[in-house]
């Protein structure tokens, strides 16, 4: 037995390294090409920020048991701090030239990563703020409650009375790109990795203890609101940081960027990643926003010997792609992943169980001829 775990350790440890060998030639690969793949890199940089918002919704949603919908709000104010944070000073007049620029800003410009430290920063001081009150709340009562402060935010974003910081309805442009793939990726990985080990730690297990019974949780010593109220800043301090990720990706942004559909994108990627699951909500990010290029197809005209299929027009992609998630949550019930994550040992017992599943459908149809 031993040596069949020796065994295991060591196949998994070079499945791994090979695995991150190939991750990062493919991205050697896409930055000395970047030209000829821009749409890929795009799809796949825009997947990557909603991927670190899916995970950190998914730390305070399924590993806390707390239904926040805010995550638009969170985002906005780490893609906010970021952008003013990092627009280069010679390129501000082009921006604020309606109002000008207050003079506490007119001059602060930071890195790009202190800036997206700062803009995390910023949203898990917010949401200490108002965890305060909002997490004495529980369930659709916490929800609304999240939902309300992200149209608060969005709505003071756009305000007149803060043209001078956040150019109000005209949004913020120029703002700087990543150097390359290597830091964004890089970026992205670290915050995922360091949620991982959050919620490996003795304070992810603390979390799950809430998630699965409050009550007995707090007999066993655990502060409800103390840890309720973590959970809450550090998921809103990764959030703040996928904002500021989505701003330098787009480059421009505006308070209709953060709107209440941007926060169910990420919900709907958790859920059908499965709830509880971080690889699921890798694997989420990645099917939604490669699945939604990937049908564009159906917005196209489609004419077939010399007769124009109807069906084949703009709008037509997004039923194709809400059907398609309805049979995905429909035969996955609780998500591709459920509540586990990704092993080699679990893909390997999964491909070993194939034929045996095969068997039985045979043997049932045979029966069923009977």
């Amino acid at each position: 037995m031993d040596k069949t775990l020796t065994t295991n350790k060591k196949r998994n440890m070079i499945l791994n390294i090979a695995a991150i060998a190939v991750l990062i030639g493919m991205i050697t690969f896409l930055q000395f090409n970047s030209a000829d793949y821009t749409y890929q890199i795009s799809t796949l940089e825009r997947a990557c920020c909603y991927m670190v918002v899916a995970v950190s919704m998914n730390l305070l949603t399924g590993f806390t048991g707390l239904f926040s919908l805010g995550q638009a709000g969170f985002m906005a104010i780490g893609a906010y701090v970021t952008a003013i944070l990092t627009i280069p000073v010679e390129s501000r007049p082009s921006v604020y030239y309606v109002d000008g620029i207050s003079p506490v800003i007119a001059n602060l410009e930071v890195p790009f990563f202190v800036a997206l430290l700062i803009g995390g920063l910023a949203a898990a001081v917010i949401a200490a703020l108002i965890g305060i009150p909002v997490l004495r709340l529980k369930s659709d009562y916490l929800a609304i409650a999240t939902l309300g402060f992200s149209e608060i935010i969005r709505a003071l974003i756009s305000a007149p009375q803060f043209n001078r910081i956040t150019n109000g309805s005209f949004g913020l442009k120029n703002i700087p790109g990543f150097p390359n793939l290597y830091v964004f990726f890089g970026i992205v990985a670290l915050c995922i990795v360091l949620m991982v080990l959050l919620i490996n730690s003795s304070y992810g297990r603390a979390f799950k203890a809430i998630r699965e019974d409050e009550i007995a949780a707090q007999s066993m010593g655990i502060n409800l609101f103390h840890y309720k109220e973590l959970s809450f800043v550090i998921s809103s301090f990764f959030t703040g940081v996928g904002g500021g990720l989505l701003a330098m990706f787009m480059r421009s942004i505006d308070s209709k960027t953060f709107q209440v559909a941007l926060t169910y994108d990420i919900l709907l990627i958790v859920v059908l990643g499965g709830i509880g699951s971080v690889t699921g909500s890798v694997l989420g990010s990645l099917l939604i926003i490669f699945g939604r290029e990937w049908l564009r197809f159906f917005d196209e005209p489609l004419t077939v010997a010399g007769v124009n299929v109807p069906l084949f027009r703009t709008g037509f992609r997004m039923v194709v792609f809400s059907v398609l998630l309805m049979v995905v949550v429909l035969y996955y019930r609780r998500g591709l992943m459920g509540t586990t994550e990704f092993s080699w040992d679990g893909l390997f017992g999964w491909f070993k169980k194939l034929p045996s599943r095969f068997g039985k459908r045979t043997d049932r149809k045979k029966e069923d001829t009977k």
